[in-house]
């Protein structure tokens, strides 16, 4: 269509010819999926969205497999330190990122068998750690940031092994519209201004936060983007942190998405270009740092799961709960 046409459209007109997917309908998607799910099972969920469960203490309802809550509840009462483990708060969600996380590679890490993720990440060029490799979820380490008090930035999987291998920390977002943004920005603490030239104007460097060192380290410092007049940190805050975290101990950070939700990759249709915030972040990344970070769809680990005979008794759940065809 060219220019001509298009100027005699009307905006709704225009909409229809977009190229790109949008993320309500994807969610909307979901959402009923997550409803026939819970009613199928006879699951009390709120009264206004049926796609929730009734109560947060009722989490493991949205866990597909019970040794896999036996495990995380197992892991939640051993990590009752000043670093517990966090469950999130809308966990009991039915579109909760780390409840679909839980599901998809609980039962790898219950029955010892990562094969299928293993597969995945090597078809994806991750190098897969030697020897012994074991996984847990949330992980953090306070030194990192100096982040002595609050909740410490903390990834939702690591992959390491005995081996002393390099570890692999991965992130999961299913519906999420966004990395997570700067909350001393979002409190109103904060006018958004790049504080590069005058450090001392940022909350989190003046309370100790190693946040800015790092990215000094590193070289994010070097790209356009990040040294631009609007502060990286106000609406990317968490994808630098994570992906800093991920390259201060030497190890990889992947982005687990799910395909279908255009917020983080989205392909066009007549060979409009690929956009979504994964390419945007990729371009504020320095060119060494690259190769060091992922992005690998949840489906690409179901196809692969769906050939493992260890697997077979929960796969098949997984795809209905979450609408995979």
């Amino acid at each position: 269509m060219n220019q001509k046409d298009k100027t005699t459209m009307n905006s709704r007109q225009l909409a229809k010819i977009w190229p790109y997917p949008r993320q309500k309908p994807f969610v909307e998607v979901l959402q009923k999926a997550a409803s026939l799910w819970f009613n199928k099972h006879g699951f009390t969920t709120h009264p206004k969205m049926p796609y929730c469960l009734d109560k947060h203490d009722n989490w493991t309802r949205n866990i597909i497999l019970k040794e896999v809550a036996a495990y995380i509840q197992a892991e939640q009462n051993s990590r009752l330190t000043k670093d517990a483990f966090p469950l999130h708060k809308y966990l009991h969600h039915g579109l909760s990122s780390q409840a679909l996380l839980f599901n998809l590679v609980g039962p790898m890490i219950t029955r010892n068998d990562f094969t299928p993720l293993q597969t995945v990440l090597i078809n994806n060029n991750i190098p897969w750690p030697e020897g012994i490799v074991q996984a847990r979820f949330e992980d953090d380490d306070r030194r990192v940031f100096n982040e002595d008090s609050g909740q410490p930035t903390s990834i939702d999987c690591l992959i390491t092994s005995d081996g002393n291998e390099t570890p692999l920390f991965i992130e999961s977002k299913f519906v999420e519209k966004e990395f997570g943004g700067c909350s001393v920005f979002s409190e109103g603490d904060c006018d958004g201004q790049n504080p590069l030239n005058d450090l001392s104007s940022c909350y989190l460097h003046h309370i100790g936060r190693l946040y800015w060192k790092r990215m000094e380290e590193h070289g994010f410092l070097n790209s356009p983007m990040v040294s631009d007049h609007i502060c990286p940190f106000t609406i990317y805050y968490q994808f630098f942190r994570e992906a800093m975290y991920a390259i201060e101990k030497k190890g990889h950070f992947i982005l687990l998405h799910d395909e279908r939700n255009p917020v983080f990759i989205r392909t066009g249709s007549n060979g409009s270009p690929q956009r979504g915030l994964w390419p945007l972040l990729l371009e504020m990344t320095p060119a060494n740092l690259k190769p060091f970070l992922h992005a690998v769809s949840f489906q690409q680990v179901v196809r692969e799961i769906e050939k493992s005979i260890v697997h077979a008794d929960w796969i098949g759940i997984f795809k209905e709960k979450y609408d995979i065809q």
